[in-house]
């Protein structure tokens, strides 16, 4: 983060020099595509917009997800952006603030699942254009949970929950769920997936404010606490998408997962996927995670680089990439008259009922100390260092500091 802040001196260069990167790549776009490969459906708007624009040509290059974000900003810094990248929304508020990008050109007739656009709103103000999104759910083994004698059905609350994981630790040999609470980004995701089902919020998308140190965020690291007892052994070594490997071989009963778990578990299986379970405070919702497509400022072709991000975010590009991927839906595809999608079948209405009711993946320039604000609390009541008061007070002084 601090490199940016160094470095963007080397991106306000003399007019003239500006003019004569533009002169001589006016007909090429550098499209940045982060995660390493490109998709189909991506590909396919990018060879019609060529085909569309004489004597335009698009520059795709992807670049693994762990250099990707350092590259784009290698080159901004030095004066030689890319016209377009592909990045975790998460990246917005440090390109924003650094006057690396411009604000995106979101059209009206573009009609987002509700709360998509906070993932990309700074301050009122929105910088990307969402183009991959996630919600997470509740996956239960009904194997387990019937072995411990008791029905497998949805626990509405978490006291719910806790009861049914606790009765599979008292009547079986497997934990009653999966905790992430490894020094690791997602340790942050899967605590929010809480936060968010009880009322809870950590900055405000419109004013910025640090909405952290609140009752409901106490009530949910005390609830942690006591999921913690009736965990896998040692949460604080796991990660997320580690926890899968646990469910596979009936080490657990139950763990929060995206969409895509529900193809990467054993076919023999008898998995239950449900809303994650309401906390006292609030109803039942889900961390709202996206990508987005961002257009760099200083190429010379931004007019461009927009038309590009328009076309590859919306109508039947987006859902064609929405529904091979096999991702949470982005668009609200019904409102814009579409009369058959693939989220009304099978295990996507769970999915998509948490959306309105979710809350956003945090938008903040130095997201390593976001994830340690709460990486420390998470860990702190995992492994009873503090009370659940002091730790949360603690979190919300750290993340005054981060904002």
């Amino acid at each position: 983060m601090k490199f940016a802040k160094l470095t963007l001196g080397a991106v306000l260069l003399s007019s003239g020099a500006s003019m004569a990167f533009a002169d001589g790549h006016a007909k090429e776009l550098h499209f940045i595509m982060c995660g390493g490969e490109v998709r189909d459906a991506d590909q396919a708007v990018v060879d019609q917009f060529e085909a569309d624009h004489d004597g335009v040509t698009v520059n795709l290059e992807a670049v693994p997800w762990g250099t990707c974000q350092d590259k784009s900003l290698t080159l901004a810094a030095a004066g030689d952006p890319p016209s377009i990248a592909y990045m975790g929304s998460r990246t917005l508020r440090q390109l924003a603030n650094n006057d690396l990008i411009v604000p995106a050109q979101i059209s009206d007739d573009v009609i987002y699942q509700d709360g998509v656009l906070k993932t990309v709103t700074i301050e009122g103000q929105e910088w990307g254009y969402p183009h991959a999104f996630s919600t997470k759910a509740l996956y239960i083994n009904c194997d387990i949970v019937e072995a411990s004698g008791q029905e497998c059905t949805a626990p509405a609350t978490w006291d719910d929950m806790l009861a049914m994981a606790q009765g599979v630790v008292d009547n079986t040999d497997a934990a009653g769920v999966g905790l992430a609470g490894k020094d690791f980004d997602n340790t942050m995701h899967q605590f929010l997936n809480y936060l968010y089902s009880n009322g809870g919020a950590v900055v405000d998308p419109a004013s910025g404010d640090n909405l952290l140190d609140s009752q409901q965020t106490r009530e949910t690291l005390e609830y942690y606490g006591k999921l913690a007892a009736v965990a896998q052994e040692g949460p604080t070594a796991w990660e997320r998408d580690q926890l899968k490997d646990l469910f596979n071989d009936g080490q657990i009963a139950m763990y929060v997962q995206g969409p895509w778990g529900y193809g990467q578990h054993n076919e023999d299986i008898n998995q239950l996927v449900v809303p994650v379970p309401a906390g006292p405070s609030g109803e039942s919702g889900s961390i709202l995670i996206t990508d987005s497509i961002v257009v760099f400022k200083g190429s010379g072709h931004e007019e461009l680089a927009h038309e590009l991000a328009q076309r590859i975010t919306s109508g039947e590009s987006q859902y064609d990439l929405d529904s091979s991927w096999g991702l949470t839906p982005i668009l609200d595809y019904k409102a814009m008259g579409w009369d058959e999608v693939y989220y009304d079948e099978g295990i996507w209405p769970v999915f998509t009922s948490s959306i309105g009711t979710g809350g956003p993946e945090p938008i903040l320039e130095d997201f390593k100390s976001l994830q340690s604000v709460f990486t420390n609390m998470v860990q702190g009541i995992i492994l009873e260092d503090d009370s659940v008061d002091n730790l949360v007070t603690i979190a919300g002084e750290e993340l005054d500091d981060a904002l």
